[in-house]
């Protein structure tokens, strides 16, 4: 019952003139939670499609392996290394602490704030007060209740300290496991009409795969990502009051969403630049990141309607739900049943229609034509012939006379002579009618349009060929009957 999703009556009349919230995403989010191996195949598979992972860098993308990061083997600690490493030893409630749900809400506040003051020239690059963001982060800390819109802080108070919640997490927000991928994703370039590749950013594949790969990030993370790119999106659209653009942004930002914890420009080298325009289209396309592709969506969509889908273009398969498996025997055995009772209502359609078809030839006046038709039931009895209902005897041959007497009679009387043959050897040859004969006939016509004196003198010639006639057929020692 609850394979699909579950559906809530609401009785409550001012409630129905709202509008109804669909998320395109829900079986994508169903997936993402009820099975997450399903869902970690699907979304990875088509990101290798997308982007060339090696075997190390596809088993750190799926936390197979621990990540392998710059700077992580070199020898050369530094002083910048060593002072950022004590810093997150300082853990906190929110500051310093793994991301929760708890701290994404603390830090909420700052950004709504913000959202209602991006119009301050310098935002996010002029530091603010060192004393007031002390105050601001022992709030956050410990949970009080903190009142921004009293005008005690400043809109650069809170912008810094947003950026100091993000830099002491134990790993950037887009997390360690997906460092390479980043790298990767920067290198999708366009290719000419030859095949060669060019130096045009692939900006829809580029989309795409940032879309697939924030789909695997952990759920804080990506929450709390969603709301950070929306701000920094509005904030480059007030560029030509905050002379913030796309581009600056990213560079405040790139060090603490992306790059790797106790890492330095040093250790970066030639990557820096791929990071930093990252971010930057990270921000100008923000708005997109956060859809599912649309084939996701379908195969999510179909893996729970128990049908077999493609799961991505490469027409890789998707396996099954236990579920479809169940429904498929119903399915087959309902199919089967709705083919029987159409055969059956045909078959009985085609019955009645021959049944009708043979009462109308044999309520046919005899002729060739009957009897060809009869013939054709005969010869496919089981096809042709309907049942039992009709009488399947053919009709009594009728003996026909081929003698001159019997032609007058059927032409011009309407009665026919049947004579019986006494005995089938006998076959005595019937008199051939004579031109003369003919012609009488043909200028006889009907009765009504002969005279009298015409009509005696045939009925004369008429009795003298049927004693003719008799004279033939009867036998030599009947002549005194």
């Amino acid at each position: 019952s609850d394979a699909i999703c579950n559906f809530v009556i609401c009785n409550d009349s001012s409630l129905r003139s709202q509008p109804i919230i669909f998320n395109p995403d829900f079986f994508v989010e169903k997936l993402r939670h009820e099975k997450p191996e399903v869902f970690m195949e699907l979304v990875v598979s088509n990101i290798t499609r997308l982007i060339d992972l090696p075997g190390a860098e596809l088993a750190q993308l799926m936390g197979e392996e621990d990540p392998k990061l710059p700077g992580a083997n070199s020898t050369a600690s530094g002083f910048f290394r060593s002072l950022m490493s004590l810093k997150r030893k300082e853990k906190g409630v929110v500051f310093g602490s793994p991301l929760t749900e708890e701290g994404i809400a603390q830090v909420s506040q700052l950004i709504e704030y913000l959202h209602k003051n991006l119009r301050a020239e310098g935002l996010f690059r002029v530091p603010g007060n060192s004393i007031r963001q002390q105050i601001l982060k022992d709030a956050l800390n410990s949970g009080t209740d903190i009142d921004l819109d009293s005008g005690e802080f400043h809109s650069n108070d809170v912008a810094t300290l947003l950026k100091m919640f993000l830099g002491e997490l134990p790993e950037p927000l887009l997390t360690h496991k997906h460092f390479h991928a980043h790298l990767k994703i920067a290198d999708l370039t366009l290719f000419d009409e030859k095949g060669n590749k060019t130096s045009t950013p692939d900006k829809e594949r580029q989309i795409e795969a940032l879309q697939l790969l924030f789909l695997i990030l952990p759920a804080p993370n990506r929450s709390l990502l969603k709301l950070l790119l929306d701000l920094l999106y509005q904030t480059a659209k007030k560029q030509d009051k905050n002379k913030m653009s796309a581009h600056n942004l990213a560079l405040m930002f790139a060090p603490h969403i992306l790059w790797p914890r106790n890492v330095t420009a040093n250790d970066l080298q030639e990557n820096i630049t791929k990071l930093n325009n990252g971010v930057t289209f990270m921000i100008k396309h923000s708005q997109k990141l956060f859809k599912a592709p649309a084939y996701i969506r379908e195969c999510a969509r179909l893996h729970y309607l128990g049908s077999r889908a493609h799961t991505s273009k490469d027409d890789l398969d998707l396996l099954t739900s236990p579920v479809s498996k169940e429904l498929q025997p119903l399915k087959s055995q309902k199919r089967s049943r709705l083919d029987t009772c159409h055969q059956e209502e045909t078959q009985q359609r085609t019955e009645e229609a021959l049944k009708e078809l043979f009462r109308h030839v044999h309520s046919m006046p005899d002729s060739a034509k009957k009897k060809k038709l009869i013939r054709q039931f005969n010869k496919h009895p089981t096809a042709l012939t309907p049942g039992s209902d009709v009488p399947t005897s053919p009709a009594p041959r009728r003996t026909r006379s081929r003698s001159f007497s019997g032609l007058i009679k059927r032409k011009v009387l309407g009665t026919p002579v049947i004579l019986e043959r006494k005995s089938r050897d006998v076959t005595p040859e019937p008199e051939r009618v004579s031109k003369e004969n003919v012609h009488l006939l043909q200028k006889c016509g009907s009765p009504a349009h002969m005279s009298q004196a015409k009509l005696k003198s045939l009925e004369g010639r008429k009795e003298e060929s049927c004693r003719r006639v008799r004279g033939h057929l009867l036998p030599k020692d009947s002549s005194s009957l």
